[in-house]
């Protein structure tokens, strides 16, 4: 990095640029343990390698009757097979009876296959409906017609089908949604391993900001940046630390950062463009360094990069964000976004990204990369995008609008 702002700091660098220049800061957090009911979206830091089947005993994916396929094979030719209903199991029981030739047991789905059965004949495939309708009860059926046709095996899941025993049933890396949460309860995993979630630490600016919740004042506006923010950073899996507003003086900033500076990422907003009271990155300057302070994109030009120094001399990276709502949120999605997903240890870190049709006009007067507010619609077997309206970057409805962001070299 280029040490103290402004002289040698480059003054406007290409979002490209800009984003690789924030990524090589960080790198996956350290590990820790967590419940399966407390990891989801986190990445997992271990290989979680089975020690059963899954499933543990071949089992019945069907209600109805365990049967040998021999009893019942000739049912095309002869017409339907009637056999002996010898006993019942039901999900979470071991089965004692023995199915031979020409008997049956009553099974439902999720119970273990009786010895000697290799087939589960449906109850739809039977008369017991019809003995049902007619009056009797479960337990006073003691013989059952299998009255269609079955084939071999039919409506058995054998152990291990999902998972064997030794198997890698879940790969360090992978991300921890509710199928994999489940996959690890199915192991009788009660925690694992993950990368944990970054604290970020978020800093208003400004002598005009109020708390949402305080009475109203002229001249003065609520703080929305710091709630839109802390929102995306907990919706891309980080914790939030919310610190308030720091007044436009250097001893409001300081006594703000020093309450920041244990975080994994400082984010400011506001306070980084040219007016006479952007000190944020003067503070930066003095107490850390910084790399830049501007990109070539619209929203969002006023973006600094650099970091703090701690008291321990650790380097705490900081993003300070453009006072204007619309350009807050972009910029976090272009080049915030991508470093909370990196500490998480994930491995995409771009969103999906599609050609479509611009329906409006987008003027680039001044060479700058556009982001758009839009609507994006498929119709035709094409994209389309819609703008959301006006465009400037105080109008945060248009982001509210907004599915998607057009973006326009």
């Amino acid at each position: 990095m280029v040490a103290h702002f402004p002289e040698g700091t480059p003054y406007m660098l290409s979002v490209e640029e800009a984003r690789s220049n924030i990524l090589e800061m960080f790198s996956p957090l350290s590990p820790e343990t967590r419940s399966i009911l407390d990891c989801m979206g986190q990445v997992l830091a271990e290989d979680v390698v089975s020690s059963m089947d899954i499933p543990p005993l071949d089992n019945s994916a069907m209600d109805g009757y365990a049967v040998r396929y021999d009893s019942i094979r000739d049912i095309a030719v002869c017409g339907p097979a009637t056999l002996s209903v010898i006993g019942q199991v039901a999900a979470g029981q071991l089965p004692h009876d023995v199915v031979v030739p020409e008997t049956a047991v009553r099974i439902m789905t999720g119970a273990p296959i009786p010895e000697g059965a290799d087939t589960v004949v449906p109850f739809e495939e039977t008369d017991e409906f019809q003995r049902k309708n007619e009056g009797a009860a479960t337990d006073q059926i003691s013989t059952i017609r299998v009255v269609s046709e079955i084939s071999l095996g039919s409506n058995i899941r054998p152990a291990g089908q999902d998972i064997r025993n030794g198997q890698l049933a879940l790969s360090r890396g992978s991300v921890m949604r509710a199928s994999e949460i489940g996959v690890a309860a199915s192991l009788g995993r009660q925690e694992v391993q993950v990368t944990r979630r970054p604290v970020v630490a978020i800093i208003a600016t400004g002598d005009e900001l109020l708390e949402p919740g305080e009475k109203r004042i002229d001249g003065k506006i609520y703080d929305s940046n710091s709630y839109g923010v802390a929102a995306a950073v907990r919706k891309y899996g980080g914790i939030p630390l919310m610190l308030g507003i720091a007044r436009d003086n250097l001893d409001a900033m300081n006594a703000k950062l020093d309450q920041g500076l244990g975080a994994d990422l400082l984010i400011t907003s506001a306070g980084v463009s040219k007016g006479d009271y952007d000190i944020v990155k003067d503070v930066l300057a003095s107490r850390g360094e910084i790399s830049f302070w501007s990109v070539r994109m619209r929203p969002a030009k006023p973006l600094a990069f650099g970091f703090f120094l701690g008291a321990d001399g650790r380097k705490v990276p900081h993003v300070g964000l453009p006072g204007n709502p619309v350009s807050a949120l972009v910029a976090f999605e272009e080049m915030v976004r991508p470093a909370i997903l990196k500490m998480l240890g994930r491995k995409v870190l771009d969103k999906p990204v599609v050609r479509a049709i611009l329906e409006g006009d987008i003027i680039n007067y001044d060479g700058r990369r556009v982001y758009a507010r839009v609507v994006v619609t498929r119709r035709d077997g094409r994209y389309w995008a819609q703008l959301t309206g006006d465009q400037g970057s105080g109008i945060l409805t248009s982001m509210a609008l907004a599915n998607g962001l057009a973006i326009c070299p």
